[in-house]
Parts: C-alpha cells; structure tokens; sequence
C-alpha cells in the first residue's frame, strides 16, 4: 500500500532564472547568486544558528514546475540527446514518483534582519526562480564527497565547455556580479539535448535581461542582451 507523507514548504529561493530554460543542468556550474527567503512560520533567527559556519548546504526542494499525474519507470534524460530511455531512479529528472530535487550550494552569508526575516544568500544554485524549498541542511565535507565516485553515463569527462563569443558591450548593462555567472551558463550549452540546429536563435530570460545566442561549429555567439520586456 502506498502511504503519503506530509511536507511543508518552509521557504522560497529567489534567482536570475523566471524560467526552465538557461537554468544549469546541476549545482554548482555556475557561481549565479540567489536568495531564500522563509515563509512566515519559519521567519526564526533561532533556526539558522550555526549556519554561518559551514560554507555549502544541501536544499531539498519541490520541482514545482514539473508535476504530472503518475509516473513512468524509464525517462529520456537531456545528457543522452532525449532519444534513450533509462530508468528513472538512475537520472535526476524531475518526473519522478515524487517530485523531489536536490542541489549543493555555496553559502556566501547570512542575513538576519530583513524585511521578510532572515535571509541566506547562495551561489551556484539549479532552480527557478519561486522554487519551494523543502529542507536545508549543512554539506559536511568528510562525508559527502567522494571524489572516486564514477558518473554513469552523467560523466562529464566526455563534456566540454563550449567556448563563448561575446562582446563586452553586450555584457555593460548587466550587473558586474552577473556576468560571469551569465557566461558559465552559455558555456554549458543550454539549449535542450534534441535541438542542435546552426541556424537558429536561442533565448532566455536572466536577471531582466533577454538573452540570445546561436551556437555553429562548436562556438556559441551571444546575440543580442536586452532588458526583458514587462
């Protein structure tokens, strides 16, 4: 018999990416700063004592975007150009059984006295922009890392950054603390696994702005940055 357990949203992460598309594919990829922010019931300074001594944290959280009704045993991860199915339980996707992610980030300070109550500010985050975050708790070095941990097909030795043609004056009318965030995005080559074609324009929000590149011969070449409209 299937049981349901209750879960409570204690908080919100507030970032630079209003939708899926231009998100990095993990934790950690970018240095692109965000903020969470406690719903009211957990606005307790006392919750966060000690925080301030570890430098990553895990969040768990729910892909809010993303929930379907039931759910399949295989999916078509991105990585694998969404043509090979694997099972789900062995990929990070977000249909899944119940729709849970997680994500390494960089604590970079806490902020206690705030508007909307204590505030931690982060780095190198995976969500969207509104996500609700479920739990946080501290990355403890000694044990969660393992550097011989092999990767599956999720590898990344195969992958590589793609270099990134874009002029400086593009870059201007972004905040200094965004732009290199904005181009290890681009790096990482955001567009969908299925979609390699030359020709064509990609685009998507990011701090206010609009951003747009194409990518030929293994370069990716910023377009155009414009202040998002509305």
């Amino acid at each position: 018999m299937s049981h349901t357990i209750p879960m409570r949203v204690i908080a919100h992460i507030h970032s630079d990416f209003p939708t899926k598309f231009g998100i990095p594919r993990q934790s950690g990829l970018a240095d692109a700063p965000a903020r969470i922010v406690f719903e009211p019931e957990y606005r307790n300074a006392d919750a966060l004592r000690g925080i301030e001594g570890f430098s990553h944290l895990w969040l768990l959280w729910h892909f809010s975007k993303a929930e379907r009704e039931g759910w399949s045993p295989t999916v078509r991860p991105p990585k694998l150009g969404g043509n090979k199915r694997v099972g789900v339980f062995a990929t990070r996707s977000p249909f899944r059984p119940n729709a849970i992610g997680l994500s390494s980030v960089r604590l970079d300070r806490v902020e206690l006295q705030t508007p909307d109550g204590p505030v931690l500010h982060i780095a190198g985050a995976d969500l969207m922009d509104g996500t609700p975050i479920l739990d946080i708790k501290p990355y403890l070095a000694y044990t969660d890392a393992h550097p011989d941990a092999v990767g599956g097909f999720a590898d990344p030795v195969s992958q590589r950054a793609l270099p990134v043609d874009c002029p400086l004056a593009l870059l201007e009318p972004l905040p200094e603390n965004r732009r290199e965030a904005l181009l290890a995005v681009l790096a990482q080559d955001p567009r969908p696994g299925y979609q390699h074609e030359p020709d064509r324009v990609y685009g998507f929000p990011f701090a206010g702005f609009e951003v747009r590149f194409s990518v030929s011969d293994g370069r990716l070449t910023v377009v155009d940055i414009q202040p998002a409209e509305g």
